[in-house]
Protein backbone atom coordinates (compact mmCIF):
# COMPACT_ATOMS: atom_id res chain seq x y z
CA UNK A 1 0.00 0.00 0.00
CA UNK A 2 1.85 3.07 1.41
CA UNK A 3 5.15 1.97 0.99
CA UNK A 4 5.32 2.30 -2.64
CA UNK A 5 5.36 5.97 -1.90
CA UNK A 6 8.05 5.61 1.09
CA UNK A 7 7.40 5.38 4.80
CA UNK A 8 9.18 8.02 5.86
CA UNK A 9 7.80 11.47 4.74
CA UNK A 10 4.27 10.58 4.77
CA UNK A 11 2.26 11.60 7.70
CA UNK A 12 -1.00 12.80 8.21
CA UNK A 13 -2.06 16.59 9.06
CA UNK A 14 -1.96 16.49 12.29
CA UNK A 15 1.06 15.25 13.41
CA UNK A 16 2.64 16.44 10.13
CA UNK A 17 1.82 19.87 11.30
CA UNK A 18 2.79 19.42 15.30
CA UNK A 19 5.84 18.87 14.62
CA UNK A 20 9.36 21.71 14.11
CA UNK A 21 10.16 20.61 10.58
CA UNK A 22 13.62 22.00 11.34
CA UNK A 23 14.45 19.91 13.91
CA UNK A 24 14.34 16.28 11.93
CA UNK A 25 17.08 16.58 9.76
CA UNK A 26 18.42 13.18 10.77
CA UNK A 27 15.19 11.56 12.63
CA UNK A 28 14.86 8.81 9.70
CA UNK A 29 14.34 6.13 12.58
CA UNK A 30 12.06 8.26 14.56
CA UNK A 31 9.81 8.41 11.39
CA UNK A 32 9.64 5.11 11.00
CA UNK A 33 8.56 4.40 13.88
CA UNK A 34 6.12 7.27 14.31
CA UNK A 35 4.74 6.30 10.81
CA UNK A 36 4.05 2.79 10.58
CA UNK A 37 0.20 3.07 11.52
CA UNK A 38 0.75 5.20 8.15
CA UNK A 39 1.15 2.10 6.46
CA UNK A 40 -2.37 1.01 6.73
CA UNK A 41 -4.31 4.30 5.75
CA UNK A 42 -3.71 6.64 2.84
CA UNK A 43 -1.48 9.47 3.82
CA UNK A 44 -3.50 13.16 3.94
CA UNK A 45 -0.49 15.09 2.89
CA UNK A 46 2.66 14.78 1.35
CA UNK A 47 5.80 16.63 2.33
CA UNK A 48 8.00 18.21 0.35
CA UNK A 49 11.59 18.67 2.32
CA UNK A 50 14.34 18.25 0.05
CA UNK A 51 16.40 15.70 2.21
CA UNK A 52 13.50 13.08 2.19
CA UNK A 53 14.12 12.54 -1.95
CA UNK A 54 18.31 12.39 -1.83
CA UNK A 55 17.39 8.81 -2.94
CA UNK A 56 19.19 7.27 -6.10
CA UNK A 57 17.43 8.75 -9.48
CA UNK A 58 14.48 6.82 -9.84
CA UNK A 59 13.96 5.11 -13.64
CA UNK A 60 13.18 7.75 -16.33
CA UNK A 61 12.18 6.03 -19.85
CA UNK A 62 13.42 7.60 -22.64
CA UNK A 63 10.81 9.43 -23.47
CA UNK A 64 8.79 8.26 -27.29
CA UNK A 65 7.07 10.70 -29.27
CA UNK A 66 3.98 9.17 -30.06
CA UNK A 67 2.87 11.98 -31.97
CA UNK A 68 2.37 15.76 -32.33
CA UNK A 69 -0.37 18.30 -32.94
CA UNK A 70 -0.96 22.15 -34.22
CA UNK A 71 -2.52 24.98 -33.04
CA UNK A 72 -2.79 27.82 -35.79
CA UNK A 73 -3.39 31.47 -35.15
CA UNK A 74 -7.18 31.14 -33.86
CA UNK A 75 -6.34 28.01 -31.57
CA UNK A 76 -7.92 25.77 -33.74
CA UNK A 77 -6.05 22.25 -33.48
CA UNK A 78 -4.78 20.15 -36.55
CA UNK A 79 -3.64 17.25 -35.88
CA UNK A 80 -0.24 17.41 -38.06
CA UNK A 81 3.03 19.32 -38.05
CA UNK A 82 1.81 22.55 -39.61
CA UNK A 83 3.62 25.09 -37.09
CA UNK A 84 6.89 22.95 -36.45
CA UNK A 85 9.71 25.47 -37.27
CA UNK A 86 13.00 24.96 -38.20
CA UNK A 87 15.74 26.32 -36.16
CA UNK A 88 18.72 28.87 -37.67
CA UNK A 89 21.84 29.48 -35.51
CA UNK A 90 22.35 33.02 -35.20
CA UNK A 91 25.59 34.99 -35.08
CA UNK A 92 27.48 34.78 -31.97
CA UNK A 93 26.98 38.41 -31.01
CA UNK A 94 23.58 38.49 -32.70
CA UNK A 95 22.31 42.38 -31.50
CA UNK A 96 18.44 41.17 -32.16
CA UNK A 97 16.59 44.35 -30.72
CA UNK A 98 13.68 42.30 -28.68
CA UNK A 99 11.08 45.17 -28.46
CA UNK A 100 10.84 45.15 -32.06
CA UNK A 101 7.19 45.15 -33.51
CA UNK A 102 5.48 44.96 -29.95
CA UNK A 103 3.12 47.58 -30.64
CA UNK A 104 2.62 46.80 -34.25
CA UNK A 105 3.53 43.22 -34.85
CA UNK A 106 2.04 41.26 -31.64
CA UNK A 107 -1.48 39.01 -31.71
CA UNK A 108 -1.40 37.96 -27.85
CA UNK A 109 -2.64 34.91 -26.88
CA UNK A 110 -5.90 35.40 -24.11
CA UNK A 111 -4.64 34.05 -21.16
CA UNK A 112 -7.57 34.40 -19.25
CA UNK A 113 -9.46 31.92 -21.37
CA UNK A 114 -8.37 28.32 -19.79
CA UNK A 115 -8.08 25.88 -22.16
CA UNK A 116 -7.16 22.75 -19.58
CA UNK A 117 -6.21 19.35 -21.01
CA UNK A 118 -8.56 20.18 -23.83
CA UNK A 119 -6.01 19.88 -27.13
CA UNK A 120 -4.67 16.92 -25.36
CA UNK A 121 -7.97 15.27 -25.47
CA UNK A 122 -8.40 15.99 -28.79
CA UNK A 123 -4.96 13.87 -29.97
CA UNK A 124 -6.17 11.01 -28.05
CA UNK A 125 -9.35 10.51 -29.60
CA UNK A 126 -7.76 11.06 -32.95
CA UNK A 127 -5.02 8.80 -32.29
CA UNK A 128 -5.84 6.40 -29.76
CA UNK A 129 -4.15 3.45 -31.85
CA UNK A 130 -0.76 5.42 -31.76
CA UNK A 131 -0.44 5.05 -27.67
CA UNK A 132 1.54 2.26 -27.00
CA UNK A 133 0.28 -0.56 -25.10
CA UNK A 134 3.16 -2.48 -23.71
CA UNK A 135 1.50 -5.21 -21.97
CA UNK A 136 -2.03 -6.09 -23.21
CA UNK A 137 -3.02 -7.25 -19.88
CA UNK A 138 -2.88 -4.32 -18.71
CA UNK A 139 -5.20 -2.35 -21.05
CA UNK A 140 -7.97 -4.57 -19.70
CA UNK A 141 -8.48 -2.38 -16.75
CA UNK A 142 -6.86 0.43 -18.05
CA UNK A 143 -8.21 1.36 -21.24
CA UNK A 144 -5.76 3.89 -22.53
CA UNK A 145 -2.73 1.88 -20.88
CA UNK A 146 -1.22 4.68 -19.44
CA UNK A 147 -1.67 5.61 -15.78
CA UNK A 148 -1.44 9.59 -16.01
CA UNK A 149 -2.48 12.12 -18.71
CA UNK A 150 -1.45 16.04 -18.57
CA UNK A 151 0.53 19.01 -19.72
CA UNK A 152 4.23 18.65 -19.47
CA UNK A 153 4.12 22.09 -17.85
CA UNK A 154 2.19 20.77 -15.06
CA UNK A 155 4.81 17.79 -14.45
CA UNK A 156 7.64 20.71 -14.47
CA UNK A 157 5.86 22.66 -11.76
CA UNK A 158 5.78 19.52 -9.67
CA UNK A 159 9.63 18.60 -10.54
CA UNK A 160 10.74 22.23 -9.42
CA UNK A 161 8.48 21.98 -5.79
CA UNK A 162 11.15 21.23 -3.54
CA UNK A 163 13.17 24.02 -4.78
CA UNK A 164 10.39 26.72 -5.23
CA UNK A 165 10.02 29.68 -3.02
CA UNK A 166 7.53 32.28 -4.70
CA UNK A 167 4.76 30.07 -6.60
CA UNK A 168 2.43 27.50 -5.11
CA UNK A 169 0.22 25.29 -7.52
CA UNK A 170 -2.86 23.42 -7.56
CA UNK A 171 -3.35 20.55 -9.65
CA UNK A 172 -6.98 18.80 -10.30
CA UNK A 173 -6.93 15.01 -10.59
CA UNK A 174 -9.99 12.81 -12.29
CA UNK A 175 -9.81 9.26 -12.75
CA UNK A 176 -11.70 7.90 -15.82
CA UNK A 177 -11.72 4.29 -17.14
CA UNK A 178 -8.28 3.52 -15.14
CA UNK A 179 -6.21 6.61 -15.98
CA UNK A 180 -5.79 9.88 -13.86
CA UNK A 181 -5.73 12.64 -15.61
CA UNK A 182 -4.10 15.99 -14.76
CA UNK A 183 -5.30 19.70 -15.08
CA UNK A 184 -3.82 22.88 -13.81
CA UNK A 185 -6.25 25.04 -12.30
CA UNK A 186 -4.92 28.96 -11.38
CA UNK A 187 -4.19 29.73 -7.40
CA UNK A 188 -5.49 33.32 -6.39
CA UNK A 189 -2.30 34.40 -6.36
CA UNK A 190 -0.95 33.56 -9.66
CA UNK A 191 -4.31 35.48 -10.78
CA UNK A 192 -3.81 38.13 -8.89
CA UNK A 193 -0.26 38.38 -10.64
CA UNK A 194 -1.69 37.99 -14.07
CA UNK A 195 -4.21 40.75 -13.51
CA UNK A 196 -1.96 43.35 -12.22
CA UNK A 197 1.36 42.86 -14.48
CA UNK A 198 3.16 45.48 -15.33
CA UNK A 199 4.11 46.97 -18.88
CA UNK A 200 7.59 46.10 -18.60
CA UNK A 201 6.56 42.76 -17.37
CA UNK A 202 4.08 42.35 -20.25
CA UNK A 203 6.73 43.42 -22.81
CA UNK A 204 9.67 41.47 -21.40
CA UNK A 205 6.81 38.28 -21.69
CA UNK A 206 7.17 39.21 -25.50
CA UNK A 207 10.59 39.46 -25.88
CA UNK A 208 11.36 35.30 -25.41
CA UNK A 209 8.43 34.87 -28.60
CA UNK A 210 10.85 37.73 -30.53
CA UNK A 211 13.69 35.98 -29.77
CA UNK A 212 12.18 33.09 -31.66
CA UNK A 213 10.89 34.86 -34.33
CA UNK A 214 14.70 35.66 -35.02
CA UNK A 215 16.17 32.26 -35.14
CA UNK A 216 13.11 30.15 -36.54
CA UNK A 217 12.37 29.12 -40.00
CA UNK A 218 8.93 28.23 -41.38
CA UNK A 219 10.22 25.78 -43.79
CA UNK A 220 13.40 23.36 -43.76
CA UNK A 221 15.14 25.85 -46.51
CA UNK A 222 13.78 28.73 -45.10
CA UNK A 223 15.24 32.02 -43.07
CA UNK A 224 13.77 33.79 -40.15
CA UNK A 225 11.42 36.69 -41.11
CA UNK A 226 11.97 39.13 -37.60
CA UNK A 227 9.23 41.89 -40.05
CA UNK A 228 6.69 39.75 -39.39
CA UNK A 229 4.01 39.84 -36.99
CA UNK A 230 4.08 37.27 -33.62
CA UNK A 231 1.27 35.47 -32.82
CA UNK A 232 1.48 33.56 -29.70
CA UNK A 233 -1.74 31.71 -30.32
CA UNK A 234 0.48 29.27 -32.85
CA UNK A 235 2.09 26.76 -31.36
CA UNK A 236 3.30 23.19 -32.00
CA UNK A 237 3.46 20.57 -29.44
CA UNK A 238 5.04 17.29 -29.14
CA UNK A 239 2.68 13.77 -27.27
CA UNK A 240 5.40 11.90 -25.56
CA UNK A 241 5.06 8.31 -23.75
CA UNK A 242 7.11 7.45 -21.21
CA UNK A 243 7.75 5.71 -17.39
CA UNK A 244 8.90 7.32 -14.34
CA UNK A 245 9.38 4.20 -11.91
CA UNK A 246 6.07 2.48 -11.73
CA UNK A 247 4.00 5.34 -13.57
CA UNK A 248 3.22 5.37 -17.22
CA UNK A 249 2.85 8.76 -18.71
CA UNK A 250 1.36 10.47 -21.66
CA UNK A 251 2.15 14.09 -21.74
CA UNK A 252 2.26 17.00 -24.16
CA UNK A 253 4.31 20.04 -24.38
CA UNK A 254 5.29 22.73 -26.66
CA UNK A 255 7.81 22.55 -28.58
CA UNK A 256 10.15 26.08 -30.36
CA UNK A 257 11.92 24.44 -33.32
CA UNK A 258 14.13 21.40 -35.13
CA UNK A 259 17.12 20.90 -36.04
CA UNK A 260 17.55 21.35 -39.97
CA UNK A 261 19.68 18.43 -40.53
CA UNK A 262 17.81 15.90 -41.75
CA UNK A 263 19.92 12.49 -40.45
CA UNK A 264 19.27 14.22 -37.08
CA UNK A 265 17.91 12.30 -34.29
CA UNK A 266 14.25 11.22 -34.67
CA UNK A 267 11.94 13.15 -32.37
CA UNK A 268 11.97 14.46 -29.73
CA UNK A 269 16.40 14.27 -30.01
CA UNK A 270 16.12 16.95 -32.97
CA UNK A 271 13.83 19.19 -30.86
CA UNK A 272 15.49 22.80 -29.83
CA UNK A 273 14.22 24.79 -26.64
CA UNK A 274 14.75 28.59 -27.12
CA UNK A 275 14.90 30.70 -23.87
CA UNK A 276 16.29 34.29 -23.81
CA UNK A 277 17.75 35.50 -20.20
CA UNK A 278 19.56 38.73 -18.55
CA UNK A 279 23.13 39.16 -19.25
CA UNK A 280 24.95 37.41 -16.91
CA UNK A 281 27.42 40.31 -15.22
CA UNK A 282 28.72 39.42 -11.70
CA UNK A 283 29.16 36.42 -10.06
CA UNK A 284 25.95 36.74 -8.08
CA UNK A 285 24.14 36.67 -11.10
CA UNK A 286 25.79 33.39 -12.36
CA UNK A 287 24.62 31.84 -9.50
CA UNK A 288 21.14 33.36 -9.26
CA UNK A 289 21.07 31.90 -13.02
CA UNK A 290 22.83 28.15 -11.92
CA UNK A 291 20.36 28.07 -9.25
CA UNK A 292 17.09 29.45 -10.47
CA UNK A 293 16.92 29.85 -14.04
CA UNK A 294 18.67 26.67 -15.15
CA UNK A 295 16.62 24.53 -12.59
CA UNK A 296 13.28 25.33 -14.73
CA UNK A 297 15.30 25.23 -17.97
CA UNK A 298 16.31 21.33 -16.99
CA UNK A 299 13.46 20.45 -16.14
CA UNK A 300 11.02 21.31 -18.60
CA UNK A 301 13.44 19.55 -21.31
CA UNK A 302 14.54 16.73 -19.21
CA UNK A 303 10.79 15.49 -19.18
CA UNK A 304 10.02 15.25 -23.01
CA UNK A 305 13.92 14.86 -23.64
CA UNK A 306 14.41 17.66 -25.69
CA UNK A 307 18.65 17.76 -25.29
CA UNK A 308 19.73 21.24 -26.43
CA UNK A 309 18.14 24.77 -24.86
CA UNK A 310 19.74 27.67 -27.13
CA UNK A 311 19.90 30.73 -24.89
CA UNK A 312 19.92 34.51 -26.23
CA UNK A 313 21.63 36.50 -23.53
CA UNK A 314 19.75 40.10 -23.55
CA UNK A 315 20.58 43.44 -21.77
CA UNK A 316 18.12 45.73 -19.81
CA UNK A 317 17.05 47.30 -23.33
CA UNK A 318 16.48 43.82 -25.22
CA UNK A 319 19.22 43.87 -27.15
CA UNK A 320 20.84 40.11 -27.61
CA UNK A 321 24.47 40.29 -27.02
CA UNK A 322 25.61 36.48 -26.85
CA UNK A 323 23.95 33.29 -27.58
CA UNK A 324 24.76 29.86 -25.47
CA UNK A 325 23.99 26.41 -25.61
CA UNK A 326 23.17 24.07 -23.27
CA UNK A 327 23.46 20.46 -23.58
CA UNK A 328 20.15 19.37 -20.81
CA UNK A 329 21.88 15.91 -19.96
CA UNK A 330 24.87 18.49 -18.86
CA UNK A 331 23.08 20.95 -16.69
CA UNK A 332 23.59 19.19 -13.76
CA UNK A 333 27.42 18.98 -13.95
CA UNK A 334 27.10 23.05 -14.40
CA UNK A 335 25.56 23.25 -11.11
CA UNK A 336 27.71 20.92 -9.13
CA UNK A 337 30.02 23.67 -7.92
CA UNK A 338 27.28 25.74 -6.96
CA UNK A 339 26.44 25.68 -2.46
CA UNK A 340 23.21 24.46 -2.06
CA UNK A 341 21.88 24.24 -5.52
CA UNK A 342 19.36 21.64 -6.61
CA UNK A 343 19.60 18.02 -7.55
CA UNK A 344 17.77 16.08 -10.56
CA UNK A 345 17.47 12.96 -8.23
CA UNK A 346 15.61 14.94 -5.78
CA UNK A 347 13.18 16.15 -8.56
CA UNK A 348 12.48 13.35 -10.12
CA UNK A 349 11.89 11.33 -6.67
CA UNK A 350 9.61 14.20 -5.26
CA UNK A 351 8.05 13.86 -8.86
CA UNK A 352 7.73 9.56 -8.25
CA UNK A 353 6.26 10.26 -4.77
CA UNK A 354 3.65 12.80 -5.96
CA UNK A 355 2.61 10.27 -8.58
CA UNK A 356 2.10 7.46 -6.22
CA UNK A 357 0.56 10.21 -3.66
CA UNK A 358 -1.68 10.87 -6.40
CA UNK A 359 -2.44 7.22 -7.08
CA UNK A 360 -3.16 6.47 -3.32
CA UNK A 361 -5.87 9.57 -2.85
CA UNK A 362 -7.63 9.22 -6.74
CA UNK A 363 -9.32 5.75 -6.28
CA UNK A 364 -12.59 6.75 -7.31
CA UNK A 365 -13.20 6.69 -11.38
CA UNK A 366 -15.42 9.56 -11.85
CA UNK A 367 -14.64 12.06 -14.79
CA UNK A 368 -17.26 14.14 -12.55
CA UNK A 369 -15.77 13.88 -9.27
CA UNK A 370 -12.14 15.94 -9.15
CA UNK A 371 -9.69 15.81 -6.38
CA UNK A 372 -7.67 19.03 -5.78
CA UNK A 373 -4.24 18.91 -4.72
CA UNK A 374 -2.87 22.34 -3.24
CA UNK A 375 0.75 23.33 -2.80
CA UNK A 376 2.30 26.17 -1.29
CA UNK A 377 6.18 26.86 -0.76
CA UNK A 378 7.26 26.11 2.86
CA UNK A 379 4.28 23.53 2.84
CA UNK A 380 3.03 19.79 2.53
CA UNK A 381 0.79 18.41 -0.15
CA UNK A 382 -2.15 18.51 0.67
CA UNK A 383 -5.66 17.91 -1.01
CA UNK A 384 -9.30 17.91 -1.27
CA UNK A 385 -12.05 16.21 -2.94
CA UNK A 386 -14.69 18.08 -5.23
CA UNK A 387 -17.76 16.24 -6.88
CA UNK A 388 -20.13 18.12 -9.75
CA UNK A 389 -17.83 21.12 -8.90
CA UNK A 390 -16.96 23.96 -11.17
CA UNK A 391 -13.27 21.79 -11.18
CA UNK A 392 -14.56 19.71 -12.91
CA UNK A 393 -12.65 19.15 -16.47
CA UNK A 394 -13.06 16.26 -18.47
CA UNK A 395 -15.44 17.52 -21.12
CA UNK A 396 -18.71 15.98 -22.17
CA UNK A 397 -17.58 15.27 -25.28
CA UNK A 398 -14.34 13.38 -24.33
CA UNK A 399 -16.43 10.94 -22.22
CA UNK A 400 -18.71 10.50 -24.48
CA UNK A 401 -16.43 9.80 -27.26
CA UNK A 402 -14.44 7.66 -25.37
CA UNK A 403 -17.41 5.75 -23.69
CA UNK A 404 -18.90 4.82 -27.29
CA UNK A 405 -15.20 4.06 -28.76
CA UNK A 406 -15.27 1.98 -25.87
CA UNK A 407 -18.25 0.24 -26.40
CA UNK A 408 -18.17 -0.33 -30.04
CA UNK A 409 -15.03 -2.69 -29.32
CA UNK A 410 -16.83 -4.80 -27.46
Amino acid sequence: MAQSYGRDHLHDSVSKRSRDPSSDYNSDKRHRAASDEAQHRPAGTLSTRRQLYERNFPLYKQPVEVGFFSLDSRRNFFNDQRQLRYYVEPRKSPDFNLRDGYTSRFVKRDDGVKEKLDHVLKWILANRDKIQTRDQTSSSSCALGVDFVTWRGHLTKVLTTPYETQEGWMLAASKFRGTIYISEVETEAARANRMTRSERQEEMMYWGYKFEQYTCADDVDGTPDPGGVVNTNEAFCTVVQTRLADHKLLFSGEVDCRVKDPDAPPAPGCYVELKTSAEICTPKQRSNFHRYKLLKWWAQSFLPGVPQIVAGFRDHDGIVVSIETFQTSKISHLIKNEINCWKPTVCMNFCNDFLSFVKSVVKEDNPRLVYLFEWDPHRDVTYTVHRDSPFTFLPDWYVKDTRSQHSSHH
